[in-house]
C-alpha cells in the first residue's frame, strides 16, 4: 500500500478498535460524539470555544446539545455578561455521567496497556506522542498578514515576552518590527497558524539591500515545539524571500537561545561578522539560496 492508503488502514483500525462508531461508546446509551463534547463542556463552554476546539459546525453542535439537553445532561443559556453568547454547563446528572464516562475511558484504556510489557507501554505512549507531534505539524498553515494587524502585534508580544525572560539584559519591545514598516522597507510577515485566528509561530523576512534580505522574529509557540514547526516556518520565509529575488539571506540571534543557532547552522547557515548594529544580535549568520 502507498503511504495515504497505509494511514487511511490505521485510522480504520483505531478507530474501530477503541470503539468510537456505534451508539453505545464505552457501553454507555450514547454515542462517542455526545461522550467528547460531555468532556468537552467540562466546568462550562461558551459555544464559540466548543465549535473551535472540536472543529464542529454550528448545525451540528446544536443538534448534539439539544440531544444532552433532552437526556438532562447539558443546560444552555445566554452568558452572564454578555447575552449574544452562549453557553453549556453540565448538570448535576451530567457531572456523573461524565464521572462515569471518565472512569469507563481509563478502564478500557489501562485494560488495553495491561496487555503490553512496561517497555512496550513505554514504546506505544511514545509513538503516540510522535504522532500527535506530526500530525500537528501537518495540519498547521502559514500564510502572510499585515504586519499591523492585531494577530501580529500577539505574535510579537508574545516573541519579546519569552526574550525579555530569558535574558541576562531583557529585551526591549522598541526593537521589534514596527507597524507598518515592511510596507516601506519591502519583506512580508509570516504566521503559522493551528485554526484560522490561532496563531502558533511567526517570523518576518525584510530587505535589506539589493539582493539581500534579513531574518527576523522567528518565534514558536512553546506548547508547539519540537516537531519541526521551525524549520518549516525558516524554510518558508526563505522561499518567499527567494521567490522575490533575494538570494542573500541574512540573521542574528543571541548566544542565551543555543536551539536557534542550532537550527540555523543546520538549516545551512554560516556564522559572518556583525551586519547591523542590532542590540541583541550577538551570533550573526549568512546564507545564500542556491
Amino acid at each position: 500500500m502507498d503511504q495515504i492508503e497505509l494511514v487511511r488502514d490505521f485510522n480504520r483500525y483505531y478507530t474501530r478498535r477503541l470503539g468510537v462508531l456505534g451508539d453505545h461508546y464505552l457501553g454507555l446509551d450514547r454515542p462517542w460524539s455526545e461522550s467528547r463534547l460531555l468532556f468537552e463542556i467540562g466546568e462550562g463552554a461558551d459555544l464559540r470555544s466548543l465549535r473551535s476546539s472540536l472543529g464542529l459546525d454550528s448545525g451540528f453542535l446544536s443538534r448534539l446539545l439539544r440531544s444532552l439537553e433532552g437526556q438532562g445532561l447539558v443546560a444552555v443559556r445566554p452568558h452572564p455578561g454578555d447575552g449574544r453568547v452562549r453557553v453549556a454547563s453540565l448538570t448535576p446528572a451530567g457531572m456523573a455521567a461524565r464521572a462515569e464516562l471518565d472512569s469507563r475511558a481509563r478502564e478500557s484504556v489501562g485494560s488495553l496497556l495491561g496487555q503490553l510489557t512496561p517497555a512496550q507501554r513505554d514504546r506505544l505512549v511514545a509513538a503516540q506522542e510522535q504522532v500527535r507531534g506530526l500530525l500537528r505539524l501537518a495540519s498547521v498553515s502559514i500564510s502572510d498578514i499585515s504586519d499591523s494587524s492585531a494577530l501580529a502585534r500577539w505574535c510579537l508580544s508574545r516573541y519579546a515576552a519569552e526574550l525579555d525572560a530569558r535574558f541576562a539584559s531583557g529585551y526591549s519591545e522598541s526593537a521589534l518590527l514596527r507597524p507598518g514598516e515592511l510596507a516601506a522597507t519591502g519583506g512580508e510577515f509570516l504566521v503559522a497558524s493551528e485554526e484560522p485566528s490561532s496563531a502558533v509561530g511567526c517570523g518576518i523576512w525584510q530587505v535589506l539591500s539589493p539582493g539581500v534580505a534579513e531574518i527576523r522574529h522567528v518565534w514558536i509557540d512553546p506548547d508547539c515545539r519540537g516537531f519541526g514547526l521551525g524549520r518549516r516556518l525558516l524554510s518558508a520565509l526563505e522561499g518567499r524571500a527567494g521567490a522575490q529575488g533575494y538570494r542573500t539571506l541574512r540573521l542574528g540571534t543571541n548566544r542565551a537561545l543555543p536551539e536557534a543557532e542550532a537550527l540555523y547552522l543546520s538549516s545551512g547557515y554560516h556564522e559572518i561578522p556583525p551586519y547591523s548594529d542590532a542590540e541583541y544580535n550577538q551570533l550573526n549568520f549568512e546564507k545564500v539560496l542556491p
